[in-house]
């Protein structure tokens, strides 16, 4: 890990622990060498930290394309292996990068609902994740979140105490051979049945 991110990554884990009791459930399914893409669920601002406190290896996030137009917040991002992404409008390059990364052999972390529910039910999920993992072949890791919208809501602007879990299920590689359609068909059903394994995990 760079500096930059292990003081972050320390911070992170001490607030995790000390504040909201911080577990990881299936935290062996985190342990696969080479690159990976790691689909969570999105419900609060706090999840990203959430689930990288969970691996001991530097992974890439993805980050709002305007936060990177502060000279100081951007070198930060930059120096967390954030990827800004454009979310008012489609942005191929930022698709293009994340699958570059994954190809380079790194793990990178998305939310293939694209934005934060309001409730903490699960939205459904865009084809962009289904056109990542057509085009990269890397595995999946479905993981779930629980207790971050209790954190820290969408609507919200002070956190509060919350057991945060994330629940980890196996790696789940991707068979494009079973699915008889291609393009944004293809895509979004990737997406489906990857939003399908993130609403099955539990405590």
């Amino acid at each position: 890990m760079n500096l930059s991110y292990r003081i972050g990554y320390n911070i992170f884990k001490l607030l995790a622990r000390g504040f909201f009791n911080h577990r990881v459930i299936g935290r062996e399914n985190l342990s696969i060498p080479g690159g990976a893409l790691i689909a969570s669920n999105h419900a609060s601002f706090v999840d990203p930290p959430f689930v990288g406190i969970a691996l001991d290896e530097q992974i890439h996030y993805l980050a709002r394309k305007t936060l990177f137009d502060h000279p100081v917040v951007g070198a930060i991002l930059r120096s967390w292996n954030a990827i800004p992404v454009d979310q008012d409008r489609p942005d191929m390059n930022s698709l293009k990068s994340v699958i570059r990364r994954l190809r380079q052999g790194h793990k990178v972390l998305v939310f293939p609902e694209g934005e934060r529910s309001f409730d903490d039910v699960l939205l459904p999920g865009l084809p962009g994740i289904g056109l990542i993992v057509a085009k990269s072949g890397v595995p999946v890791i479905p993981v779930r979140l629980i207790g971050t919208h209790a954190a820290l809501p969408r609507d919200g602007k002070v956190i509060h105490p919350a057991e945060i879990t994330l629940v980890c299920g196996r790696p789940w590689h991707c068979d494009l051979s079973q699915y008889n359609c291609e393009g944004k068909e293809l895509y979004q059903r990737i997406s489906d049945d990857i939003m399908k394994q993130i609403a099955a995990l539990s405590l």
